[in-house]
Formats: C-alpha cells, sequence, structure tokens
C-alpha cells in the first residue's frame, strides 16, 4: 500500500514525542485509525499515551501488551489501544469482538498494526518510528482521506517538519 501524503519529523526527546501526541489528539478525526510502527523502546507507546492525555483520560494508561486492548472513555466514544506484539497470528483477535467495539470507537491506536492483517479496520494514518540519537525520527504515512486531511493539520501545527 502506498502513502499518499507522508511527513518526516526528528523528535529530539521524550518531550517532543509528548508533544506530537498532543498534536495528534488536537486534530484527531472522528473514527480515526493510528498505526504505531517501530522497534521496542521506538516511542509508541509514548505517543500513545500523550495521545489518550489529551483526549482527556485521567485514570491509569495501562500498556495493552498483554491484555492485547485497552479501552478509555473519551468525549465522543472510547478510544482502543491495542498492542500486538504479542500475538502470533491475527485470528488471536476474534475473542476481543474488534467488530462490536468499532461503533463507539473514537480512535484507534494500534502498536505493531502489520500483526493484525484483515482483522483490523484501514489504517488512516502510520507512524513509524526510529531510535536516533537522543531522540527518535519519526515517518507519518497517511493512507486515507481521513488521514490524509489529519496529517495536514498535524503538519500545520508541527510547523517544522520535513516533507518526503
Amino acid at each position: 500500500m502506498s502513502a499518499e501524503h507522508c511527513l518526516e519529523l526528528l523528535l529530539t526527546n521524550a518531550d517532543a514525542t509528548g508533544n506530537l501526541g498532543r498534536q495528534l489528539a488536537a486534530s484527531l478525526p472522528a473514527g480515526a485509525v493510528l498505526g504505531l510502527r517501530g522497534e521496542l523502546g521506538a516511542g509508541k507507546s509514548t505517543i500513545a499515551r500523550a495521545l489518550l492525555r489529551a483526549l482527556g483520560v485521567t485514570g491509569a494508561i495501562k500498556s495493552p501488551t498483554y491484555a492485547l486492548l485497552e479501552q478509555y472513555p473519551v468525549i465522543g466514544g472510547e478510544a482502543l489501544h491495542l498492542d500486538l506484539y504479542r500475538i502470533a497470528d491475527a485470528v488471536e483477535l476474534e475473542f476481543l469482538g474488534l467488530a462490536d467495539l468499532a461503533g463507539h470507537a473514537r480512535c484507534w491506536l494500534i502498536e505493531w498494526p502489520e500483526r493484525g492483517s484483515k482483522s483490523l479496520p484501514p489504517i488512516d494514518l502510520d507512524l513509524f518510528l526510529q531510535p536516533e540519537g537522543c531522540g527518535r525520527r519519526v515517518r507519518m504515512a497517511a493512507y486515507t482521506l481521513k488521514g490524509g486531511a489529519w496529517l495536514a493539520e498535524v503538519s500545520k501545527i508541527a510547523g517544522s517538519g520535513r516533507s518526503v
């Protein structure tokens, strides 16, 4: 699948990574699906936590690594945070009832989406994170019209990125 629009940013530290999560939340379209890709420790959970906090989640934000799915009530529905690192086959997702949850989803945050295959909704915006120095480089790729509009808004807010 090729991306319609891409943006690349250098996030110099953990604060910059959190800021990107907040920027994503500030322009989050309804029902958005965000893919978070990168090796362990690349910043996927940091972005997810910052985005969830910006959406108003005040309690504990648990990693869904072992449960596979954590749900958080937010204005406009629920935020669904999935971490698929530990699954061996997308068939393992069937017991989560994702189709039933889709109607209530304000957004989907999916770590390791490539492991979910066709059991997941289509990704609107994908983040590819890679450690670089004390920070990380992120390449954002939009695959849908919704994702393209979202990326354009994030690009306006970020202001200092390099389009690729």
